[in-house]
Parts: C-alpha cells; sequence; structure tokens
C-alpha cells in the first residue's frame, strides 16, 4: 500500500522591493517568494531599535529595510538570505508581532549556521501579521531573501519498501531503460558473455523476463552499460565498458534478438553514453579511457566507427565519468568529465574537464575558465539546475578526501561556475561516493542527490541539502533509478531487488521523446516545463552517474501545483515543440515536430503534395540537392509507424491511414532522416 504523506510545494516568484522610511511603512510581501532588498542608501528609513536579544546588538545600526507579511493559513516558514546568489552577505533579520510603537520581538538571527547570513523559522498562525526589519549593523550591501513554507519533517518526505523482484538474473544488472519502446521502464540484466535477460515492465508493476542468447560478448558492463537505439528502429541497444574495451549489443528491428559487435580496442573503459556528437541524428558512442585519451565510435549509418582523443586528451587518463547537457545554453551539447585526478592544477593538470561545443562538431576544454577545473578525486558528477534558473550546475562528488570533499558548483549564466559549497550541507558532509545522480525522488519541484554514503540529499531550490535519516540497505555500486511501477515516483534498483518508492501526495510528469530528424531517443534534447514554479529543465541522457544506466524518461515532480502552463522541447534538430495546459500525473508522449503546424517544416531536402492528402503522397527533390533518399516512414503523432516503405521514387499510398495528422520522415542512403508533416483527409 502505498504511503500518503502530506508535503507541500514551495513556489517562487521575484519580486523587486523598496525598503520603506520606518516600521509604519513597510513592503508587503508574499510567502513562497524571492525578495530583492536594494541596498542601503541616504534614503533608507529608519534602524531597529528592538534587537530582541541578540548579543551583537552594540554599534548601533544607522539604517533599516521594513517589510510585512501577513499569514493566510497556518504554517511554518522560513526567512532566510542564505542563498547562493548572495555568497557570504553579511545580514542580520528581526521579526517582530504587535505594532509600530509596541513591537513585540518573536524571533532575530545573525550569523546562521557559522556563515554571516541570516535564518530564522517561525510558526505563523493564520491572519496574524508579521513586522521584518532588517538593519546595516554590518553591511550596507542590498541582498535576496525568501519567505516559504518549511519543508516537512524529512523522515516524513520520502521512504521505499525493498522488493525482490523475480527474473533478474546474474551478476551484471545495473541498467533500467525501456526496451521495448511502450513507454515503461524495463530492467536489463547481463548474465554472462552469452546471455542476456530483459525483466519487461507490465501493469501495475509486475515484471515478464525474457532470456536472450547472445554471440559471446567476451566482455560484460563490469564497469559501466548505458542503453539508446543508435540504429533508430525503434528497440534500445546496449553498450557494455569492462577493463578490456567495450561491445554493442544492437536489437534487430522486431526486439526479439540481438547481434554483437565486439570492438578491437582494448582499454579499461569508466563511463559510456550514447550521444549525438555531432549532431547528424544518428546516437554516437562515448567511452572514458582510465589509461588514455577518451574513445569514442561515430555512428555512418551503418558501423560505429572507433576514435580516440578531442575529448579528455591527458595522457595517462584518469578519464572516470561524462555528463552530457548543455551548460551555457547556446543549444549545442556539452560534456563535463569528472577525473580521478589528485591535485593536478592549471591547464594539463589530471583534474576535471568542461567540453564546450564548438558547432561543427569539434570541442574545446574550458575548464579553467569556466573556473570547472576542480582538483577533488571524483568519480562522477551530479548535473541537473538546482535553483531552476534555467542553467545547469554540477555537483562534484568525491570518492577520495586527498583533495576535498563534495563540490557544489553554481551554473552563473555567464560560462562561469562558483563554488557554493559553504552553508549548502554539504560542507559538512563527508561521506565518500562512486555514484552522484540528480533526481527529483520527493516531486516537491527541486532536484535531490543520490550520491555519497548511499544516501538521498535533499535539494530545496536554493543549493541546500537535507540527509534523508531513513537508511536503507543499497550497494555502493548498482543502483539505477527509473520509474518501475508507473506511479510516477522514482525507484531504485539494487541487485536483484528493487527500494519502491511509496510516494506522497506531491504531482509529477514524466515526458518520453519519439525522435523524427534528431535521435530516436530524443537523446540531447532539453525538455522544460513552466507554471506557478517558474521552471524546471532536464536534459534526456543516456549514462550518468559513475557506471549504472538509469531512465531515458525526463522526470519532473510539480509539487501541489495542479496545471503545467508550458511543456517546451528543445530537440538537438533544432525544432520546438510546445504543449500548453498539460494536466500532471501523466505519461507525456511527444512526437518531434507534432505540435508543429503543417506547414513549419522546411526539411531543405524534398517536399510534399498535395498537402492535405486524400490517397497518395507525391514527393519532390529541392533543386541542386545530392540526395539519394532511400526508405520512408509515417508516423501517427503518438509516435506510432503506420506505413513503411522503400518506394520512394513514386508516390507513397497513404489511402488506408485513418483521417487524421502524420509526419513523414525520409532517410537518404547516408543514413539521414527528413521530416515532413501532413494530414489525411
Amino acid at each position: 500500500m502505498k504511503k500518503i504523506t502530506s508535503v507541500i510545494f514551495l513556489l517562487f516568484s521575484i519580486t523587486v522591493a523598496i525598503a520603506q522610511q520606518d516600521c509604519s511603512t513597510p513592503v508587503a510581501i508574499l510567502l513562497n517568494s524571492t525578495t530583492t532588498a536594494p541596498a542601503f542608501t541616504g534614503e533608507n528609513g529608519t534602524a531597529p531599535t528592538l534587537f530582541c536579544n541578540l548579543n551583537n546588538n552594540g554599534n548601533n545600526p544607522t539604517k533599516g529595510k521594513w517589510y510585512t507579511y501577513t499569514a493566510l493559513a497556518n504554517n511554518s516558514v522560513i526567512l532566510s538570505t542564505a542563498l547562493a546568489q548572495n555568497g557570504n552577505s553579511d545580514t542580520r533579520v528581526f521579526v517582530y508581532t504587535g505594532t509600530c510603537g509596541s513591537l513585540v520581538c518573536l524571533t532575530a538571527n545573525d550569523d546562521y549556521n557559522g556563515a554571516l547570513t541570516s535564518q530564522v523559522t517561525f510558526n505563523a498562525t493564520t491572519g496574524t501579521t508579521y513586522i521584518i526589519a532588517f538593519d546595516n549593523r554590518y553591511s550596507n550591501n542590498g541582498f535576496d531573501f525568501t519567505l516559504m513554507v518549511a519543508p516537512p519533517p524529512a523522515t516524513d518526505r520520502l521512504s521505499f519498501t525493498t522488493q525482490a523482484v523475480t527474473g533478474i538474473a546474474g551478476t551484471y544488472n545495473n541498467c533500467i531503460a525501456d526496451m521495448n519502446g511502450d513507454n515503461l521502464d524495463d530492467i536489463v540484466s547481463a548474465v554472462s558473455t552469452t546471455q542476456l535477460v530483459i525483466s519487461y515492465q507490465q501493469a501495475g508493476g509486475t515484471f515478464t523476463s525474457t532470456s536472450f542468447a547472445v554471440s559471446n560478448t567476451t566482455v560484460l558492463p563490469s564497469w559501466s552499460i548505458a542503453a539508446g537505439d543508435y540504429d533508430n528502429n525503434g528497440f534500445n541497444d546496449l553498450i557494455y565498458g569492462s577493463g578490456s574495451g567495450v561491445v554493442f549489443l544492437k536489437a534487430n528491428n522486431d526486439g526479439t534478438g540481438y547481434t554483437t559487435d565486439r570492438k578491437t580496442q582494448n582499454y579499461l573503459v569508466q563511463r559510456t553514453n550514447f550521444v549525438d556528437i555531432n549532431n547528424d541524428g544518428k546516437l554516437d558512442a562515448f567511452a572514458c579511457d582510465d589509461n588514455a585519451p577518451n574513445r569514442f565510435y561515430m555512428n555512418d549509418g551503418v558501423n560505429l566507427n572507433a576514435n580516440q582523443g578531442g575529448l579528455g586528451d591527458f595522457p595517462s587518463g584518469g578519464n572516470y565519468a561524462s555528463n552530457w547537457f548543455d551548460f551555457d545554453n547556446d543549444g549545442d551539447i556539452d560534456m563535463y568529465l569528472a577525473k580521478c585526478g589528485q591535485g593536478g592544477s592549471g591547464v594539463g593538470g589530471n583534474i576535471d574537464q568542461l567540453h564546450k561545443n564548438n558547432g561543427d562538431g569539434t570541442y574545446t576544454n574550458v575548464a579553467v575558465e569556466a573556473n570547472m577545473a576542480n582538483p577533488e578525486q571524483t568519480w562522477s558528477g551530479a548535473c541537473g539546475d538546482f535553483n531552476n534558473d534555467g542553467w545547469m550546475d554540477v555537483i562534484v562528488g568525491v570518492n577520495s578526501a586527498s583533495n576535498g570533499y563534495t563540490n557544489v558548483k553554481r551554473n552563473n549564466g555567464n560560462g562561469t561556475f562558483t563554488s557554493v559549497t559553504a552553508g549548502s550541507g554539504y560542507d559538512t558532509n563527508t561521506s565518500l561516493g562512486r555514484e552522484y545522480v540528480a533526481q527529483d525522488f520527493d516531486n516537491d519541484g527541486f532536484l535531490d542527490v543520490l550520491g555519497s554514503g548511499n544516501n538521498i540529499m535533499f535539494g530545496d531550490g536554493n543549493f541546500h541539502f537535507t540527509a534523508n535519516p531513513n537508511t536503507y540497505n543499497l550497494s555502493a555500486f548498482d543502483r539505477p533509478i527509473g520509474d518501475l511501477n508507473n506511479d510516477g515516483f522514482l525507484d531504485i534498483q539494487n541487485g536483484t531487488n528493487v527500494l519502491f518508492n511509496n510516494g506522497n501526495t506531491n504531482k509529477w510528469l514524466n515526458v518520453n521523446l519519439r525522435g523524427i530528424q534528431s535521435n530516436r531517443n530524443g537523446i540531447g534534447a532539453r525538455v522544460e516545463i513552466h507554471g506557478a514554479w517558474g521552471q524546471q529543465i532536464r536534459y534526456v541522457q543516456s549514462g550518468t552517474g559513475f557506471q549504472n544506466m538509469s531512465t531515458i524518461t525526463a522526470h519532473f515532480g510539480i509539487g501541489q501545483a495542479t496545471t503545467i502552463d508550458q511543456v517546451i522541447i528543445k530537440w538537438p534538430s533544432g525544432i520546438i515543440d510546445t504543449i500548453n495546459g498539460v494536466n500532471p500525473n501523466q505519461n507525456l508522449s511527444v512526437v518531434e515536430g507534432s505540435t508543429l503546424a503543417v506547414n513549419s517544416f522546411n526539411n531543405g531536402v524534398f517536399s510534399i503534395y498535395p498537402n492535405p492528402v486524400k490517397s497518395v503522397v507525391n514527393i519532390q527533390l529541392q533543386n541542386n540537392l545530392n540526395v539519394t533518399l532511400k526508405s520512408a516512414l509515417v508516423y501517427d503523432l503518438t509516435g506510432k509507424v503506420v506505413l513503411s516503405t522503400n518506394a520512394v521514387n513514386q508516390p507513397i499510398n497513404v489511402e488506408n491511414l485513418a483521417t487524421g495528422t502524420y509526419i513523414l520522415t525520409i532517410s537518404d542512403t547516408n543514413g539521414k532522416s527528413y521530416p515532413q508533416k501532413f494530414i489525411k483527409e
């Protein structure tokens, strides 16, 4: 039975307010908001004289900023300047009840949690007005502050039930992915070099397991595994990484068998990924090399061809985990590389790297100028937008304390990162670990981290993290993440057991993509959801953390919000799909280009006529193009293939299709696909 726990969602808005002259004319603020308090200047008002028994109330301040909040419900609330954007700004805060002339101290704070910022928590009563004052006792600088509902006790916000799942087999079972295209996460077990087992998820969280005999793979995923559809046939393929190289298992066109492609390169593999490195619509593969420059395999439409260097060229390797996302929001996928170095500094040291996509298939390491040349000895990093500002941040996980502990890096939105570890909760967390992954486990709208100590650190949207007090017997390695009972809450596989998330009343959205011009999985796409909370973003990825393969589905929690204003998908191809007014608590499937108008596609290669169509579609190549068309597929707007043909040099008969809107995608002899939307009358 699912445990139901009430969790209040925090909504954030930005308010720019001018502090008033004195207590009698304060600025009204709202719960669950962020307010920008300007610098103390000549026009700022009277300083508070009631200092609420703070020991450091001497050296009288000369100016004050006054605000007021009237509670509309009984809540425990937090008032805080301990925000990443403030740095260690020196503030002092007082909260009063009563009225001007007869103020009554409720609470106050200076130097919260050993830092110079301030934070108080108090119980607000319906109908009561609270007066808030800041003074310039220590600083005249401006700052931001939040007033928000305090989260529930950590013991109440998340729990798991451990359950053995029949059918999970073998030693290597650290992969969760949808392997048959039904938008349900499955469990992959690499049993031996000649046997693969997939436990397919059924309704209600049960599984049916199928064993596949495979040609001898020689290697097993002893160091990592990743899943992705690199031949775009609708069934995910696999890459195994071991101490002696990589092997690919390629699914056939109906998912009933796999072909082994053992690569000849012999090297010590760490993290593997499927990713479209050159953005040609076909997934390539990347493999971190522990002892030499990294290896990658470029997809020519038929084969994955080996390359070395250009993305992590340190001679002795030390490349442990690659994480692919767009750190500078320029529309190209970049790569953060976690390194197992020990203290090298400057250009050329065995330290973390950040590879910026130059937009032409080449990459440049910009870690030093971006302040991401981290010297900590890390095996992986948790990458995500932890403060929901639209920019991807990184929590640098640490596996050895030789050069420091976990480092929280905020993306400044200008190509640089700043360490905001102080006061984050990670500054007092000395646990070590290899796997660091960002997901929203409690669906409150803020990313959490499954990391060191086999524990989940809850995020609050302001780079504050609190450890889950509930402990679980998790392996340090095999713990992929996915929704294994389709209830909208993320579960954790651990060997032959699954830790099923007991959930709470928070709402959620899962987004599954079907690429047409982009790769079929939509790997590399940016998924945004917009609502009363502002925005959240996810990047669709294959292979996160150090060695596990977690769900490709973009998962969002939205707390107690009742609607999602917009879902925006920015595909690697540049196509942007927008869906308005989305209801929560659903699995949303989006086909690339499905929200565009019929005449919005411009694939630059062919056009079709007539459109709308009754019986046959004619294809007309654009002039002066050296392109040979090979095959065509027609998709409905759920992503299902409803027609396929190799006869692309003659009209395509669509007479038997039901009335509606479809996407015709035609592939050329180089394996590149081009979409066009049409209406069947």
